[in-house]
């Protein structure tokens, strides 16, 4: 087993980890800063990844020096990203990794970051998620704090009758990774080849190549 403790829970993260969600949210945040001359790219990217909206922007507007206040520039990309998300695909291997875990009868939710309405848009088209028993959202209100804090993590334990520790994470963010090991919980990193899979050294188990080269086997599932 490649992991040091039997889990016997599964939570996923959303975006990068079930759908490839990053390219819209690329696209859609390039099309506000067009206006600006600005660049987005992996080196502002990548500490935004798996935190809030508000706090994503925060660090974009002071990262590109905006003349644009965090609210505002959410304001301005939100019909844009509203119209892409349902267009979101499985990130490759996602949803066959998830009817393996149904069918191993192992109890699955999903803990996001992303507020509830954003999430719906992006699942709507995906009747696997019906397999969770749960999509835990960033405005929870059992969610006082968002990842890199470990209160999603904790809610999502709560919810499947699960001691932290017996819970396994996948996580494709520095933030998700960070608040899963806060929550005592082991966690598999699934990063995006642009991201150096180097920085994920607090992960139990770090998978460059996502599902593709992971077993229920393995993790001890």
């Amino acid at each position: 087993m490649l992991l040091p403790r039997r889990p016997s829970h599964v939570i996923f993260d959303l975006d990068g980890v079930l759908l490839d969600t990053e390219p819209l949210y690329t696209r859609s945040t390039q099309q506000v800063l067009d206006e600006f001359g600005k660049r987005f790219d992996w080196s502002v990217k990548a500490d935004m990844i798996g935190r809030s909206s508000l706090e994503g922007a925060r660090h974009l507007v002071r990262a590109l020096a905006l003349p644009l206040s965090p609210e505002e520039y959410l304001a301005r990309r939100k019909p844009i990203l509203d119209a892409m998300l349902p267009s979101a695909v499985e990130i490759p291997g996602a949803s066959a990794f998830v009817a393996r875990l149904g069918e191993h009868g192992v109890p699955m939710v999903v803990a996001t970051s992303g507020e509830r309405a954003l999430t719906e848009l992006k699942v709507g088209s995906h009747g696997w998620f019906a397999r969770f028993q749960r999509i835990i959202s960033g405005d929870d209100p059992r969610v006082h704090a968002l990842k890199p804090s470990p209160d999603i993590f904790l809610v999502a334990a709560e919810e499947l009758g699960a001691a932290p520790r017996d819970c396994l994470v996948f996580e494709d963010s520095l933030a998700g990774v960070a608040a899963a090991r806060a929550a005592g919980m082991q966690v598999v990193a699934l990063p995006d080849p642009e991201m150096d899979a180097a920085r994920y050294h607090d992960a139990d188990l770090v998978a460059p190549r996502g599902y593709a080269e992971l077993t229920l086997e393995a993790l001890g599932l």
